[in-house]
């Protein structure tokens, strides 16, 4: 990102206008300076976690996603050094910023999946996010939606030709997920007691039944492809403005 084009994103995201999507493919990023330098931006307690981890593979996604959200978030606030964040989490186990205090007061989201992590970013407002690798994982999308889809939703999947249903059902599970992040409840909220009505060329619409307590109208949803085996949701809160523009960076070690 150019000096220019980071100067208009903080002002577009600031004044409300947009949220955006940082997101970078953890298996590219093996520059050994580079990774040492990420090493040094984590807290103590996040170096502890790091050592945690098993495999390999989990420490590096680990550091590149703890490296992710502290650059990401320097660039909205760039006189806040990336060591200095500090992180909390709700009752429900979702990530949010502790401090230092600033304004705009940010909001962000993390996912991960193989071969990619991805952090959105927002002033003020509820935001949640998931990417799933839809070329890894393999799922069957009934035996999905018999677990975890709502009565229409499944209803929704079975009229779709057999060769539909499988990119449908990773549809409906990953802005199933973006919501749930974004409300912070967890599994607090029941996944079949909410909808997902999906059409060509109109906005994504959510529903609810009678056990959550929200307003369709306050949500904004984007479903996208950041590459052939990535597909991406995510979960914005509007209030009074009309659609936010979502505006896409990826990191590029």
């Amino acid at each position: 990102m150019g000096a220019s084009d980071q100067a208009q994103s903080i002002e577009s995201i600031v004044h409300g206008h947009e949220v955006h999507v940082w997101y970078v493919m953890a298996d590219r990023v093996n520059d050994h300076r580079l990774l040492s330098t990420y090493y040094e931006l984590m807290s103590s307690a996040e170096r502890e976690r790091n050592g945690r981890f098993v495999f390999e593979h989990g420490r590096h996604e680990h550091l590149v996603t703890r490296a992710l959200i502290r650059t990401t978030l320097s660039r909205y606030h760039p006189t806040v050094d990336p060591r200095a964040w500090t992180f909390t989490t709700n009752a429900y186990g979702r990530p949010q910023l502790a401090g230092p205090p600033c304004e705009p007061r940010l909001r962000f989201n993390l996912s991960h999946t193989d071969g990619m992590i991805v952090c959105l970013v927002a002033v003020d407002r509820e935001v949640g996010v998931d990417v799933e690798n839809v070329v890894r994982r393999q799922a069957d999308g009934l035996d999905i939606a018999d677990q975890f889809f709502s009565a229409t939703e499944v209803a929704e999947l079975r009229s779709l030709p057999r060769s539909q249903q499988r990119d449908r059902s990773f549809d409906y599970w990953t802005l199933k997920e973006s919501y749930i992040k974004a409300r912070g409840l967890g599994l607090q909220l029941p996944l079949d007691q909410f909808s997902f009505h999906l059409g060509r060329d109109v906005p994504i619409r959510i529903s609810f039944g009678p056990e959550i307590a929200d307003d369709p109208a306050s949500w904004q949803f984007s479903l996208q492809r950041l590459s052939p085996s990535h597909r991406l949701a995510l979960a914005v809160r509007r209030y009074e403005e009309p659609d936010l523009a979502v505006r896409n960076w990826s990191v590029v070690p």
